[in-house]
């Protein structure tokens, strides 16, 4: 299976191109995404899920005033090295998010068994790409809607999500618009 996503920035100038291969291992996920507002900056990563589509590894690289790059591991179920070195502060974070992207709302989905709860993720703030756990609630609303509230980070955030046939976010309210 090899899958071709694409969204553009409703809130800004922005554009990701994303592409899904399933492996003998799991799903390899590479992406290269553009953000035009401010700061504007590009993002590439490369996303290992194992057969469940849970994050094994997640390569990030900004290029922008100044160029990052950072690896995320998973180190168990729910602890995670960033770079090589353990990051205990991390401990209890059931699924990454990258704020730049909607690809990412579609995992904590499946992880929550296509039912309403909490996770807490292992928050990605992009372009800094500075790390920290954040709670997070998604309540099913229908067969494809969910409803997506930050509890932590982002705490008072909101937003209608539509994922497509095969678990994707399709279009994240005022964010993103898959097309």
């Amino acid at each position: 299976m090899d899958m071709l996503k694409r969204w553009r920035r409703l809130d800004e100038p922005g554009l990701e191109i994303l592409h899904i291969k399933q492996t003998g291992h799991g799903v390899e996920v590479v992406s290269n995404l553009t953000f035009g507002g401010e700061p504007s900056f590009a993002l590439a990563y490369e996303w290992v899920l194992d057969a469940s589509w849970r994050t094994r590894a997640l390569t990030l690289e900004v290029a922008g005033p100044t160029k990052r790059v950072v690896k995320i591991e998973r180190m168990g179920d729910i602890s995670w090295s960033v770079d090589g070195v353990a990051r205990e502060d991390l401990n209890g974070c059931h699924e990454v998010d990258v704020s730049a992207t909607p690809f990412c709302n579609g995992l904590a989905i499946r992880r929550l068994g296509g039912h309403s709860g909490e996770i807490t993720a292992l928050y990605v703030i992009a372009p800094e790409l500075s790390l920290e756990p954040s709670r997070q609630r998604y309540e099913r609303r229908g067969e494809r809607r969910w409803g997506y509230i930050d509890l932590g980070a982002v705490k008072g955030f909101e937003a209608d999500l539509e994922l497509d046939e095969e678990g994707i976010v399709r279009r994240y309210e005022g964010l993103f618009e898959g097309f």
